[in-house]
């Protein structure tokens, strides 16, 4: 993967019942995909700072 997909959408208020009963609640979905679209974003960013060509590399 070397495209990051859109971040995740965050619920409306009124998509949560409020009643705790939920499992798993909108917001805990929520919550869990933005986590994986922030370590995806976060791999991306690295990966595009690592030289691709090994350039950086101490001669040997």
């Amino acid at each position: 993967m070397n495209q990051l997909p859109p971040e995740p959408e965050k619920p409306l208020n009124s998509d949560c019942c409020g009643g705790g009963a939920c499992c798993p609640c909108v917001w805990d979905v929520y919550f869990e995909k933005l986590a994986e679209w922030r370590e995806a974003k976060r791999v991306l960013e690295t990966q595009a700072a690592e030289p691709e060509d090994g350039a950086a590399q101490k001669p040997g």
